[in-house]
């Protein structure tokens, strides 16, 4: 299924000018996309998902992507960022310490929920960078930070 997913991405994530979506439903598009193409990704090196998009009402945020890499229950925040003028910076820069702090209490939601409290976990961002034309450029960062 990577392999279909990577031959889709081959000319960018973001596609074409947005077919005259407003600029917000683009980068929603974006993002998307961005989360799927990393899904297959890291299958591809390993991961076993269980989990996508996790929500806890009461507290802000979301994680993208839960699974494990072999022993080690992963929470995987995704970025994605179109080359076209979208956002300056790496997309890796964007987890700020407010976003590490959301993801800390909603990891620890999630251990509570899944009632795996000594689970071994990690914190790890895939960075996604996406030029018009050409294939993604991908950085997996592991053990990105520590929780908080």
């Amino acid at each position: 299924m990577y392999g279909v997913v990577s031959f889709a991405s081959r000319k960018g994530i973001r596609g074409e000018d947005g077919g005259g979506l407003a600029e917000r439903k683009v980068r929603a598009r974006t993002g998307v996309r961005g989360e799927t193409f990393a899904y297959w990704y890291l299958r591809r090196h390993g991961y076993v998902m269980i989990a996508r998009n996790f929500k806890r009402p009461g507290i802000k945020g979301e994680i993208d992507l839960i699974g494990f890499d072999g022993a080690v229950l992963a929470f995987i925040e995704v970025k994605t960022r179109s080359a076209d003028g979208e956002a300056a910076g790496n997309p890796e820069d964007a987890v700020n310490a407010e976003k590490r702090r959301n993801l800390s209490r909603m990891a620890w939601s999630f251990l509570r929920d899944a009632r795996v409290p000594k689970a071994q976990c990690r914190f790890d961002v895939l960075a996604i960078e996406s030029q018009p034309g050409k294939r993604p450029i991908v950085r997996l960062h592991k053990d990105a930070f520590a929780a908080r």
